[in-house]
């Protein structure tokens, strides 16, 4: 009898102290995945602008990882986004534009220029991928968008791919329906005189929060901003507008010309710099041989205004956490879509902008990065990226690795201890080893744009990035450019010529990768 009374207070113990644990037990980190629009990799403080002031931005990287080689896969919006969802290349998935693209919505009668017809594209995330969101709500996640979508019309929208609430449900345009003023006509979106779409999604946000302290969630905060249309807040507007007063003259000129590299005979330096000063390219159009004005400065008040609300949010985001006590508990990740809006949406030859709607169609420099949204160049892809994983990695960390928009979705599930799903997330790479500073090397990354960019017109085509060579594609005229990023960041020197030998291996490479992922290409006309 002696002994069973032993036997029943040891047992009554452990499970009390199995309770105890399981009871206090730790619950899944959250996380928040805090995605701009449009966002340049040299547009905010931290990354080095002079002018728009990102203190939130600025404090996310004092606690977290900052990434000065991280990418987009493609130079505008919906095949970036598809990428960071399902951890597959653009061209994998066959949707390679934006939805839904030019092909579809403009005549192409316009364009007497584009010699080949652009290739077939899905106009939707295929419901056959199984998304982060879905991956993450399999393992107890509730998980919500809030902002931009643009990766299908009903049926296939976000409810449809793993996200249980969906604000502003039902709108898959790339930009606000009625821009970021109220009324903003969208029915799920409450507003009233004055108030700003970034500061009433926020708003959404911060309510699911409140709503799943105690679960774990996945928050994709997909801001329409800083996307045109170009309106800051005004309070803002004035700030900077005061601001810009105050500096100093930049001796810089305002605008640079950029020609189409993959022209038959493409215009020298010297007679880019040339043409911009005739009469001809004093008005702010598109002209023969495809040449189109580079934004130089970051002078656009109402763009700095977006950028700063954007950032607001992130800190109201940030302080929403902290008050519920969950801030430690949350891994937030900061990226954007596709490099900054330093040229104009010119996809139409016809298009002329006057002078007094220039902040309406240049938003911002991306130098010292070449090019632009919609370009190749590294100011089209190249993007900044913070990952804030408190408890696990140091705060303040700079990492030079090359990271790509592929490999959120593995490395996501490894920093929550989720198996990985590699016949999924096949072209992703988990990037935790970069961010605990291990040893860590990446692949060959990619890209494949088969069809006429609506930014500058420029040709299609597709780029390789191994090592500190990055190789560039053009397919009008088999055109290629070679360049050593590590000792030329804005790509003035072209070394197919020198180097052809590494040339050709990129190439070689390019070639192979878009064979082996059955991507879709340009035809004649």
């Amino acid at each position: 009898m002696q002994n069973w009374k032993k036997y029943f207070l040891k047992l009554v113990f452990l499970m009390s102290y199995f309770l105890l644990n399981c009871s206090g037990q730790k619950k899944q980190p959250n996380v928040v995945f805090f995605l701009v629009d449009d966002l340049g990799w040299k547009d905010t403080e931290i990354y080095g602008s002079n002018f728009y002031e990102t203190p939130n931005i600025n404090k996310l990287a004092e606690n977290g990882v900052r990434f000065t080689q991280a990418y987009a896969t493609c130079h505008v919006c919906s095949p970036t986004r598809a990428s960071i969802l399902t951890g597959k290349y653009p061209a994998r998935l066959q949707l390679t534009d934006w939805l839904k693209g030019r092909s579809n919505i403009m005549p192409r009668s316009n364009y007497d220029y584009e010699r080949l017809k652009t290739a077939k594209f899905h106009q939707q995330l295929p419901f056959e991928e199984q998304t982060i969101a879905e991956e993450l709500k399999s393992n107890g996640y509730k998980t919500a968008i809030f902002g931009k979508w643009h990766l299908g019309e009903s049926p296939s929208d976000p409810l449809a791919h793993g996200f249980d609430m969906h604000i502003p449900k039902g709108w898959n345009k790339g930009w606000p329906k009625a821009g970021y003023y109220a009324p903003f006509k969208f029915d799920d979106i409450e507003d009233s005189e004055g108030e700003y779409l970034t500061d009433r999604i926020t708003d959404k946000a911060l309510n699911f929060i409140d709503q799943n302290k105690d679960n774990p969630f996945f928050l994709y905060l997909s801001l329409f901003s800083v996307h045109d249309p170009i309106q800051g807040r005004e309070d803002l507007v004035n700030k900077y507008r005061s601001k810009l007063e105050k500096l100093s003259t930049d001796d810089r000129p305002n605008f640079i010309i950029e020609g189409n590299p993959d022209d038959p005979s493409p215009l020298s330096t010297n007679e880019l710099e040339n043409l911009i000063k005739q009469p001809t390219h004093k008005d702010f159009k598109v002209l023969p041989q495809r040449t189109v004005k580079i934004k130089q400065k970051q002078d656009n008040v109402h763009f700095a205004a977006m950028v700063e609300a954007m950032d607001e949010s992130l800190g109201r985001v940030m302080s929403k956490l902290k008050k519920l006590g969950i801030d430690e508990n949350t891994i937030v990740i900061f990226f954007s879509d596709n490099g900054g809006m330093s040229g104009a949406n010119f996809g139409n030859p016809k298009r002329v902008v006057s002078p007094d709607k220039l902040d309406q169609a240049f938003s911002t420099s991306n130098l010292p990065l070449r090019g632009a949204k919609g370009w190749l160049y590294e100011g089209g892809i190249r993007v900044p990226l913070i990952v804030k994983w408190p408890g696990k990695v140091n705060g303040g960390e700079v990492s030079d690795r090359q990271v790509i928009s592929t490999d959120f979705y593995p490395t996501i599930l490894e920093m929550l201890g989720i198996s990985s799903k590699p016949a999924q997330h096949v072209d992703g790479k988990s990037f935790v080893k970069a961010m605990e500073n291990k040893p860590y090397s990446r692949d060959a990354i990619y890209w494949h744009f088969p069809h006429y960019s609506n930014h500058g017109m420029q040709s299609p085509g597709g780029a390789i990035r191994k090592g500190d060579y990055k190789l560039i594609e053009y397919f009008e005229n088999n055109s290629i450019q070679l360049f050593n990023l590590k000792n030329d960041i804005s790509e003035q020197n072209d070394l197919s010529e020198v180097e052809p030998e590494k040339a050709a291996e990129l190439l070689s490479l390019l070639h192979r990768w878009r064979q082996d992922l059955s991507a879709q290409m340009m035809t004649e006309k």
